[in-house]
């Protein structure tokens, strides 16, 4: 049961290169078996924020992705746009 208890996990990364990156390590790996490298933080969140998230199929965002970083801008960016100019073509 010592073993068990004692045995070797991943060395966290000192820095993530991307939010995937990130997401990728903690989906696979307990924040449990790193408690000894966790230090209390303050938070401050605010309800109120000016954004609103909407669902997106993941093939479709990835392709979204993939079209923003051929143009040079964020997939928030290109979304938004891609939005305004559907708004105006319609109006």
């Amino acid at each position: 049961m010592e073993d068990q208890d004692k045995k070797s996990k991943d060395v966290l990364p000192e820095n993530f290169r991307t939010l995937e990156e990130f997401s990728e390590f903690w989906d696979t790996h307990s924040t449990a078996d790193y408690e000894e490298v966790m230090e209390p933080v303050g938070v401050e969140i605010d309800l109120a924020s000016s954004k609103i998230y909407c669902p997106v199929a993941k093939d479709l965002l990835l392709q979204i992705r993939e079209q923003a970083r051929k143009q040079g801008v964020s997939t928030e960016t290109l979304i938004n746009l891609w939005l305004q100019e559907k708004l105006r073509a319609s109006a």
